[in-house]
Parts: structure tokens; C-alpha cells; sequence
């Protein structure tokens, strides 16, 4: 069975939300105050997070900044600030998702078995033959999810990860954002093209600061594409 943190200051939110993810066959953990859940996390090891933004005491992108240190494990924020700045902020800082409030329960867990799909999915990959891409001095293992660098491991959220994944598989390929959002993130996400111009952005980061061999280059007027930039 999965388990759930659910990280919201507004009482009805957590319950509306316990009790729908708990008749999924979800078990269901919650906190009305962030400072808890760190501690939290090591001891009981949760599968997804769903974090409110606006709390008192910790608010949920510092506390999503200091899980990411430490944890990889999909973060999808939900919050009544809708604004698309919020939005960007929220991904950027690590968050795999955003939903804003007022959502429908219904949308929320459409996401979440969303992540859980392309997660069991590599699981299921155990036993059989790994495989993984290689491109210049950086390896992708599709089945342990794993990228490193020089034989060093770096860390990627879920949605990093997946859109690494596709470009390092199709590297002769450019693809657009439209196609990026529809591939990875799995659903629509019409006008919101700045979320995958920000996660580009943090795996370029995660790329350079760790001494990879290859670059996500920008495809003026389309999109992105893979390339290595060891000369042969």
C-alpha cells in the first residue's frame, strides 16, 4: 500500500483529502504543520507528498528545498496562490506537480497514480536485463532510475528524471514543449510552457555542476534537444 503525507495549516483540506486517497486503497498520513515532517520522512518513509504552500512557521517551499537535499521522493504542492509565478516556484525549488486551489479531489488523484504509474513501472523492470543509455561520460538506467556522472550519482525529482530519460533516448530528436508537457507530464497543461523551460533549466544546473559530457541545447524557435559535447 502507498503511503501519503498530506502537509496542509486548513483542517477540511487534509480531511477532504484523507478521506478520498484512504478509499483508494492510500494510506494516508497528515500534519497541519510543516516542522513535523522532515523527521518524519526517515522514520516513516513515505511514497508522494502533497504540500501546501502557505503555512505558518515553515512554509512549503522551504520545506521542499530541504527534503530535496536529502530525498527524492515526488512532491506535488497545492495552494491557493494560483498565479503562474507561484507555479514556476513551486517546480523550480523541486516540486514534481502543482495543483491550485480549489481542486477537485478527482484531478488530485489522476496525479498522483500519474507519478506512481512511471514508477512502478521501472520497478517492474527488476529481474530483467538493465538497460540504460549512455552518452558521453553520462549513464540513465531506466530500470534503478539512476543517473551518474563519471560513475558518481546525481539527484534527479521524478519529473526531471522522465524528461532526461526521453531526450537521452531520442538524442538525435528535438522535441517542443507542447510535446515534453504531453509526454511526461501525461495530461494537459496547455499554456504553462514556462514549467518546462524551468525544469530544462535545473537539469542543465545539475548537468554542468556535476561535470557532464553532454548539454541540453535549445533549439531556437522549437524546443530542446540532447547533445554530447565530446568530440570524437
Amino acid at each position: 500500500m502507498k503511503h501519503i503525507f498530506v502537509v496542509d495549516d486548513d483542517k477540511e483540506i487534509r480531511f477532504l483529502i484523507k478521506k478520498y486517497l484512504e478509499k483508494e486503497n492510500f494510506k494516508v498520513t497528515d500534519f497541519s504543520d510543516a516542522t513535523l515532517v522532515y523527521s518524519e520522512i526517515k522514520r516513516l518513509l513515505p511514497d508522494l507528498i502533497i504540500l501546501d504552500i502557505m503555512m505558518p512557521s515553515i512554509d512549503g517551499i522551504e520545506l521542499c528545498k530541504k527534503i530535496r537535499k536529502d530525498y527524492d521522493l515526488p512532491i506535488i504542492f497545492v495552494s491557493a496562490r494560483g498565479e503562474e509565478v507561484d507555479r514556476i516556484i513551486g517546480l523550480e525549488v523541486g516540486g514534481d506537480d502543482y495543483l491550485a486551489k480549489p481542486f477537485s479531489p478527482r484531478e488530485l488523484l489522476a496525479r498522483i497514480k500519474n507519478i506512481f504509474r512511471r514508477l512502478d513501472k521501472a520497478s517492474d523492470n527488476r529481474g530483467e536485463l538493465e538497460k540504460s543509455v549512455k552518452i558521453s561520460n553520462t549513464t540513465l538506467s531506466f530500470s534503478t532510475r539512476l543517473v551518474e556522472i563519471n560513475g558518481s550519482e546525481i539527484s534527479l525529482t521524478v519529473k526531471e528524471f522522465d524528461i532526461l530519460k526521453l531526450m537521452m533516448e531520442n538524442q538525435n530528436n528535438a522535441f517542443n514543449r507542447d510535446q515534453l508537457l504531453e509526454k511526461v507530464w501525461g495530461y494537459d497543461f496547455a499554456g504553462e510552457g514556462r514549467v518546462v523551460d524551468d525544469v530544462i533549466k535545473r537539469i542543465r544546473k545539475k548537468l554542468n555542476d556535476s561535470g557532464s559530457e553532454m548539454e541540453i541545447l535549445t533549439v531556437w524557435g522549437y524546443g530542446y534537444k540532447i547533445e554530447s559535447l565530446k568530440s570524437y
